[in-house]
């Protein structure tokens, strides 16, 4: 939490950073968190991964190539589905979907998650056999970690007699916490053409207030996780805890007590009363979650 109690405001150069961390996206690790003593949980993912478990949260979770491409097996209202993101793709998953990320050798995606509450659960679940119909065996969890409490559930679950003889058994709940999610997948978007597309969505409410210009944040996703984008001459201050990701031109973040550019392919992780202020030009992912 010292990230927090600092009010410091976080701001890396993302292409620099997974370099220096390169080792980090190779087998056994795969993955590193950039930011996670908030509500916020900014992390990287390489490959290879190749596996069978399904993870299933109260939240969403959006999902971006950075390089090379992968796919995400989910259940879409009982049924199994794939869905390629290729590189410079970006996908946000419904909350309560049981998925399965197929990661490949050489490549790099970023996965943005939520703070779970302590009434929430996940889940790690794996099928009797490819068709998806019959659940063998899960594990639910409160997540505080899932890229240390994620292995002892997978050698649990290689440990199971379940695993041997290919039979549910009494590692199956009977009653789920929640209805899993039925409604169809959204589609994938190339972040490039979401920019330019992108459209007004006054029903949304902003992530920030508007203080220098007419401009108006955009909202490009539904759901808990609210995605805007800031375009041109403007100043905001983050109302809540705030992911910036510096798509073109350049801001600069204010606290209290320092400030810092956020210049292109940088990207930030700022908090309540933090106020960002946008060059002529810029544009600026804005991510938070819903009240």
């Amino acid at each position: 939490q010292t990230e927090l109690l600092a009010m410091e405001i976080l701001t890396n150069d993302m292409n620099a950073w997974i370099d220096e961390n390169k080792s980090s996206f190779v087998p056994p690790v795969c993955n590193k968190l950039m930011w996670g003593a908030g509500q916020l949980k900014v992390m990287f993912i390489g490959g290879p991964n190749i596996r069978k478990d399904y993870h299933i949260e109260e939240g969403e979770e959006l999902f971006y190539q950075v390089k090379g491409d992968m796919v995400l097996k989910v259940m879409e209202n009982g049924k199994p589905k794939d869905i390629p993101i290729k590189e410079g793709e970006c996908f946000m998953l419904p909350a309560k979907v049981p998925h399965s990320p197929q990661r490949y050798e050489d490549t790099v995606g970023l996965v943005i998650e939520r703070e779970r509450l302590k009434t929430e659960e996940d889940a790690i679940r794996y099928y009797v056999d490819d068709t998806n119909t019959e659940v063998l065996w899960e594990r639910w969890f409160w997540c505080q970690d899932l890229g240390t409490q994620l292995k002892p559930v997978i050698e649990a679950y290689f440990a199971s007699e379940e695993h041997k003889s290919r039979k549910p058994g009494d590692n199956v709940r009977k009653t789920m916490p929640f209805e899993l999610n039925p409604d169809p997948m959204p589609p994938v978007h190339v972040l490039s053409q979401l920019i330019a597309n992108s459209v007004d969505d006054e029903a949304e409410p902003p992530a920030t207030k508007k203080a220098k210009t007419e401009t108006k944040p955009r909202n490009l996703f539904d759901g808990d996780f609210v995605v805007d984008l800031l375009e041109g001459e403007t100043e905001i201050t983050a109302t809540k805890e705030t992911f910036l990701w510096q798509q073109a031109g350049e801001s600069v973040v204010k606290g209290d007590k320092e400030e810092k550019a956020l210049p292109k392919g940088f990207v930030g992780l700022v908090q309540k009363g933090h106020v960002v202020s946008q060059t002529e030009g810029g544009k600026c992912f804005v991510m938070f979650v819903r009240d």
